[in-house]
C-alpha cells in the first residue's frame, strides 16, 4: 500500500480539489495521511466530511505549528504504507498517478537497493515544469536530477528510508529544503526518475517557499544552512559550489543577526 502524505497549514479552502483527484483515481489501493500543522480554519471539519464519504482510508493527526519539515516527521512515524507519496494540500494528482507509481514499484520487485522513484510535475494546464524534452527513465542522485530537470519532482520514497533519514528540527525555525533530506535518502540506495511522465499538478501560490525565498532564509538560517554546507560537496560545477557557499554565509550572518536580536 501506498501511503499518500499532505501536510497542510490553514489550506481548507484547497484541499477539495487534491481530495476529488484523489477520488478520481484508478487505483484506490492508497491511504491519505493528512497532517495538520497547527490550521486556525475549517480544515478539521474539511477532513472529517471527506472521511464520511471517502472510498480509501483518511487518517488525520493534528499538531501544534512547527513547520512543514516536522508534518512530514510527523507524518512518517504514523504512515502504514511501505511507500510514502508526499502530496501538498494546493495541488492535484493525474487520474493514473498511483497506479503509474504501483507499476514503477512493481517493475523494479526484487531491487532491494531501490529506495525511491520519482516523476515529472506539470502546471495545471498540463505544461511540465522545468526542462521539456527529456525522456527514458534513470537512476541517479536528486541532486543530479535537479540539474538536468530544472525544476520540481513528485518523489514517492520507501517509508523505511524516510524514518532512517527524518528532518532535522531547530528551535525557533519552521523550514528545511527538502532536497536535504531527499538527497540523504538517495545515498541509501537508488531512486528512478521516470522523466517525461507527469502525476501531479499544481501552481505556484504567492503565498507559497518560491515566491517568498529571501523571507523563509531570514527565518530558518539554521535549516538553510544546514542544507548549503552539505550541499556544496554534492555540487560538481564551481558555479553551484560557489552558490552554496555564498548561501551559506548569508545564513550565517541571518543566524548571527538573530540570536544578537
Amino acid at each position: 500500500m501506498i501511503t499518500i502524505l499532505t501536510p497542510t497549514y490553514n489550506r481548507a479552502y484547497l484541499l477539495n480539489a487534491l481530495y476529488e483527484s484523489l477520488l478520481a483515481q484508478d487505483d484506490h489501493s492508497f491511504e491519505w495521511l493528512i497532517v495538520d500543522d497547527g490550521s486556525t480554519d475549517e480544515t478539521s471539519e474539511l477532513v472529517e466530511r471527506f472521511q464520511q464519504d471517502s472510498v480509501f482510508p483518511i487518517v488525520y493527526e493534528r499538531q501544534e505549528n512547527g513547520g512543514k519539515h516536522t508534518a512530514i516527521n510527523t507524518g512518517i512515524r504514523l504512515a502504514r504504507g511501505d511507500w510514502v507519496f508526499i502530496v501538498d494540500s494546493d495541488d492535484v494528482l493525474t487520474a493514473d498517478a498511483v497506479a503509474s507509481i504501483g507499476a514503477a514499484i512493481q517493475h523494479s520487485q526484487g531491487e532491494t537497493s531501490l529506495v525511491g522513484v520519482s516523476f515529472r510535475r506539470a502546471y495545471m494546464d498540463g505544461k511540465l515544469m522545468g526542462r521539456p524534452g527529456l525522456s527514458g527513465v534513470r537512476d541517479m542522485s536528486p541532486t543530479q536530477a535537479s540539474a538536468i530537470v530544472q525544476g520540481d519532482l513528485a518523489y514517492v520514497f520507501k517509508r523505511e528510508a524516510m524514518v532512517a533519514q527524518p528532518f532535522p528540527v531547530y528551535p525557533g525555525e519552521k523550514f528545511v529544503p527538502e532536497l536535504y533530506i531527499w538527497n540523504r535518502i538517495g545515498d541509501l540506495g537508488v531512486v528512478r526518475y521516470y522523466l517525461d511522465k507527469a502525476i501531479y499538478r499544481g501552481e505556484y501560490l504567492p503565498d507559497g517557499y518560491t515566491h517568498n525565498f529571501k523571507r523563509h532564509l531570514q527565518r530558518n538560517p539554521r535549516g538553510f544552512l544546514q542544507f548549503y554546507w552539505h550541499q556544496i560537496g554534492r555540487e560538481t560545477s564551481w558555479l553551484g559550489r560557489l552558490k552554496c557557499l555564498v548561501r551559506s554565509a548569508q545564513c550565517l550572518f541571518y543566524w548571527g543577526r538573530r540570536k544578537l536580536s
